[in-house]
């Protein structure tokens, strides 16, 4: 399809915030961009973080979410949805409403569950009300230690383990699993699509990228995939070019020079490089001549000065 006249898919993420812009719904937002969609945002909670950690957390009242989901919903045909940080119960439940009535086509949920450090960022009644809305999305993103704490079990030591749980979770719940193995460490990164109901399991093989720029890198891959599987309307080859992206972004991130932590990735690496960032020169420059001193601002302000 010609990009002049391919229409971007419409992605709604629903998340909370990275001040620093590297996770969240700034990184969803970067990541839906990138590879080819419009992003939307609602907001679940503000969050005070920066690479090196969270600092604190303000959850805006679940009615003033519910405002926000009906607002876009209301107006906008929305062709998917990126669900990432939900705080509490109240706010699960209040998108798991939304879900119901709003019923759009494509849901991908990065359930955030566990902090770095390895603690618990769910209470007991909210990680009850993650699980029952599992059923109601498409696809999960977990990482090792969330698709353990939505198993019940203790985390996977190996790739071979990951996959059993992921098959696991999936009967259980229904739904299509994405289990990562980025947090195995060695010298793969293998990720899988799961799917128990097909008795089906595909594998992405790739080698692990020597990087300190990983933060955002989950909130980054699901907006991705939820933004390429509108498009391409299957779920293999959206998470095959996601995972295609986020590498290329991987790759890109140190020469950002983000924070003091674990910084970002580079969301527009690839771009940047293919194509730079400046405007080309439009038909109206080019019969101007070289007195309007090309496309952009500046070319503007001198024609209006001449």
């Amino acid at each position: 399809m010609d990009v002049a006249s391919r229409r971007a898919p419409r992605v709604l993420s629903i998340a909370g915030t990275d001040p620093s812009g590297g996770a969240g719904i700034q990184a969803d937002l970067k990541s839906i961009a990138a590879v080819g969609g419009y992003g939307m945002a609602v907001v679940t909670a503000l969050v005070a973080q920066n690479t090196r950690g969270v600092r604190s957390v303000h959850v805006p009242p679940a009615a003033f979410l519910g405002a926000q989901l009906d607002a876009v919903s209301d107006d906008v045909a929305i062709d998917a949805v990126k669900i990432g940080m939900l705080a509490d119960a109240e706010i699960i439940r209040t998108v798991a409403r939304w879900l119901g009535r709003a019923r759009p086509p494509v849901v991908v949920l990065d359930p955030v569950m566990i902090a770095t450090s390895g603690d618990r960022l769910l209470d007991a009644d909210a990680e009850t009300a993650l699980r029952e809305l599992i059923p109601a999305v498409h696809l999960i993103t977990p990482n090792l230690n969330e698709i353990a704490v939505i198993a019940r079990e203790p985390r996977a030591d190996t790739w071979a383990d990951a996959l059993v749980q992921a098959e696991r979770v999936s009967a259980e719940y229904g739904v299509l699993v994405l289990a990562k193995g980025g947090h195995l460490g060695g010298a793969s990164s293998p990720d899988a699509l799961v799917d128990a109901r097909g008795s089906r399991i595909v594998e992405f093989p790739g080698a692990r990228i020597q990087t300190t720029a990983t933060h955002g890198t989950g909130c980054s891959l699901s907006s991705a995939i939820a933004s390429l599987r509108a498009e391409f309307g299957e779920w293999e080859p959206a998470v095959a070019e996601a995972r295609a992206w986020l590498r290329e972004s991987l790759a890109g991130g140190e020469s950002l020079e983000v924070g003091a932590g674990n910084g970002p990735i580079s969301h527009f690496a690839g771009l940047w490089a293919r194509g730079g960032v400046r405007t080309a020169p439009t038909a109206d420059d080019a019969v101007a001549g070289p007195v309007a001193g090309g496309g952009g601002l500046s070319g503007a302000r001198r024609r209006m000065s001449a």
